[in-house]
This record gives structure tokens, C-alpha cells and sequence, in this order.
């Protein structure tokens, strides 16, 4: 499902922003500085006070309330399939946003789009 533009803001696509919610981390890969090197830009969304019951009772809160943390790490391609990924790795930047809507500004300064984001697993992503 593709986002659309919204008062010349792009918005999320609905499943991607369920995930958000749920809090399950998305991940896209970019151009990294130097051959030999992958970079990707992830979106780990914050816990909010009813996770912690809903992961006691065995359900997954959705929650509108979540923060955001932005990070965009580059590693060392060949050890990017095993334990040793985090070994040469930099993270190149990094941004906290408050709500979804400090989420898409990020993502506009970054000029990054939503839609390019995907499930975390189902990138090359090591973290």
C-alpha cells in the first residue's frame, strides 16, 4: 500500500504505521560513504507504560503515543551476516522525535521517505 502526500507531507503507509505502533522496528538500507560498507537507518519506536502489562497478559499494546529513536549505522559489509557485525561499525547519526509527527520531520531532514522503509527482518539489517 503506498503513502500519499498530505498538505505536501508524506505520510506513512497504514501497515507501516501499524507497526510503529506496535511497536516493531523498521529499517531501510542506504548509500554507504565507501565501497565495502552497507548503511541502513532504522526506527526503533519507545515503550509506553501499557507495554508492560499488555507483554504480562501476552498481547501487544498499540499505542499513538510513542517516541522515537532515528539511528543511521554503516558496517563493514563482509562481517554484516554474523556475530562480529557491530566490529568497524559507526553510527553516523542519530535523532530522537517525540510523537509520529516529529517521526516525519526527522525523516524529511534526512530526506528519507516512509514509504522506502521496510520490516526490520525483512532487511539486511543486523541490529
Amino acid at each position: 500500500m503506498a503513502s500519499t502526500v498530505m498538505n505536501g507531507e508524506p505520510v506513512w503507509p497504514l501497515a507501516k504505521l501499524s507497526a510503529l505502533r506496535l511497536r516493531r522496528r523498521l529499517a531501510v538500507e542506504v548509500p554507504a560513504t565507501d565501497p565495502g560498507r552497507r548503511a541502513f537507518v532504522d526506527i526503533t519506536p519507545g515503550a509506553v507504560e501499557a507495554d508492560a502489562q499488555a507483554r504480562s497478559e501476552g498481547w501487544t499494546n498499540k499505542s499513538i503515543a510513542r517516541s522515537f529513536r532515528i539511528d543511521h549505522w554503516e558496517y563493514d559489509a563482509e562481517r554484516l551476516d554474523g556475530f562480529d557485525y557491530d566490529i568497524g561499525s559507526t553510527l553516523l547519526r542519530s535523532a530522537d522525535a517525540a510523537n509520529e509527527s516529529e517521526l516525519l520531520t526527522v525523516l524529511q531532514e534526512w530526506q528519507l521517505d516512509p514509504r522506502q522503509f521496510q520490516y526490520a527482518w525483512d532487511t539486511a539489517d543486523p541490529r
